[in-house]
């Protein structure tokens, strides 16, 4: 059972999109408007005669392959991939492609248009909305910005679920500065 490129250019019919069949490659591939990805390229493509699913961005991000803060690209895109549901990266080591990527095996199942709309949409949005800003001042930096953005939501989870524990905490680290050094002289006069 599984998808038809027919099926699937009548979904982007309903979103209005332009797009190019390749049925000899049996993808599609369209382009969107972006505000942090240049030549937003969009392929759809079905393997095992339509039965596996895949909705990717090639050539996402350029020039990783030998930059200062590969390392630290590489681990904020595992990251991101932890903290989103759908989106993984793609890595190819040969040519420093990088790709972001949606994909799922449909085996005996149709893929429905809402699904379709859902993967769709939350690729362009997850992408451009939110992780090509972060991995841009990865590219820069060498810093996750994600980072101080996670410790603030442990913060905010530990003031939750632990009343009282962050002003505790607060005096121990002020304590810490502290430790081996001699007291602060009193003023006698």
């Amino acid at each position: 059972m599984g998808a038809t490129l027919e099926q699937i250019s009548g979904y982007l019919d309903n979103q209005g999109l332009i797009y190019e069949m390749q049925p000899e490659k049996t993808r599609i591939i369209t382009q969107v408007e972006a505000d942090h990805v240049d030549n937003f390229l969009i392929v759809i493509q079905l393997d095992e005669e339509g039965e596996f699913f895949k909705l990717f961005v090639p050539e996402v991000l350029i020039g990783v392959q030998d930059h200062p803060h590969k390392a630290a690209i590489l681990q904020t895109m595992l990251v991101i991939s932890w903290e989103t549901k759908m989106l993984q990266w793609e890595y190819d080591v040969s040519d420093g492609e990088i790709r972001a990527i949606i994909e799922f095996p449909l085996e005996d199942a149709i893929l429905t248009e809402r699904q379709f709309d859902r993967c769709f949409s939350g690729l362009v949005e997850m992408v451009d909305s939110w992780a090509m800003p972060r991995l841009r001042e990865v590219m820069a930096t060498g810093v996750d910005p994600g980072d101080v953005a996670l410790g603030e939501r442990l913060l905010l989870t530990i003031e939750q679920e632990a009343p009282g524990l962050l002003g505790l905490l607060e005096k121990a680290m002020e304590a810490r500065k502290y430790r081996g050094q001699f007291p602060p002289l009193r003023d006698s006069s």
